[in-house]
């Protein structure tokens, strides 16, 4: 048995893409539970949820993805947990992907899947389209570099998640936690390209925004418990600055992007946010640890899947 946890926050549109995708899975359906966790919003995703068959619903009143995810996994019945966030679709074999390599792979395995970029029009890539599908995931690199694996698109047997204890609160990037103590407790994380979920690239710039003033504000609260910090803190956002000109002969190869005019499309969003970035660690630094908010898009409207 396969437990699909997915928490949710404002994201009634998401979840309904979400849960269609995993009716449409190639895996069979008594073979895996769906876990919706609810994590406060506005209105409940009941509606969403009636309109599919054996979904459970349950309700996690600490703010942050993480405690929601934790609340699904304490309910869960499967042997196997798979994480997928709400504002996400899962590939028809996400599932048979799953259960292959977490048969086939030793105890002790956690796996990460390919994150690619969902587009309504497939002839054409919007700037933000262009830049997210470059930039937006990188699992392999996260997962083969950095040892760890975003967790909207994760795969663990529920003994070795046990290891590990539940996922942390908002205050922190609760996936890169998390990895770093899998790694600690003897576990290993393996790159799956074949296990692949779908993001939505952000509706606006200012959704991108958004999501790194979260991602920055979380990198802060680590970086103040350095002595010197301010030091380290304005040469990291110098190199911030800095940093979009080495990444030209990624954008001008990727894979995941074709033709000179999306790419020019995703270096110049790439050139924004980074500016933008090293503004805000350095605008953030002069005020006191502020904090962090899961799904701040609900203030400028959800991001809504084509």
């Amino acid at each position: 048995m396969i437990s699909v946890v997915i928490p949710h926050l404002n994201q009634p549109d998401g979840l309904e893409a979400c849960l269609r995708s995993l009716e449409a899975q190639t895996l069979k359906r008594s073979n895996f539970e769906v876990i919706v966790v609810d994590n406060g919003s506005s209105r409940g995703p009941e509606a969403e949820i009636s309109r599919h068959r054996g979904v459970r619903l349950l309700r996690e009143s600490e703010p942050g993805p993480g405690p929601a995810r934790n609340c699904g996994a304490k309910a869960a019945t499967g042997d196997i947990l798979c994480f997928i966030d709400a504002d996400c679709r899962a590939h028809p074999e996400w599932l048979d992907v799953v259960h292959f390599n977490l048969n086939s792979l030793p105890q002790g395995t956690i796996l990460g899947g390919d994150v690619q970029i969902w587009r309504d029009n497939k002839r054409h890539f919007t700037a933000i389209e262009a830049y997210e599908s470059v930039f937006g995931y990188r699992q392999k690199m996260h997962i083969e570099r950095f040892g760890f694996s975003g967790s909207g698109n994760l795969a663990v047997r529920r003994t070795d998640f046990e290891k590990v204890g539940p996922f942390k609160g908002i205050t922190l990037a609760e996936d890169l936690d998390w990895g770093n103590r899998a790694r600690i407790a003897g576990l290993r994380f393996v790159y799956i390209p074949q296990m692949i979920v779908y993001h939505p690239a952000r509706a606006s710039l200012q959704h991108l925004c958004i999501q790194w003033d979260r991602l920055i504000q979380h990198t802060l609260t680590a970086a103040r418990q350095r002595s010197r910090w301010k030091i380290y803190w304005i040469l990291r956002a110098i190199a911030v600055f800095g940093s979009s000109f080495a990444h030209i002969p990624e954008v001008m190869t990727s894979r995941h992007i074709k033709g000179l005019a999306t790419r020019i499309k995703a270096f110049s969003i790439l050139v924004v946010i980074r500016s933008y970035r090293a503004w805000r660690m350095i605008t953030l630094m002069r005020g006191p640890d502020q904090g962090v908010v899961w799904n701040r898009d609900a203030a400028v409207g959800t991001v809504k899947p084509k």
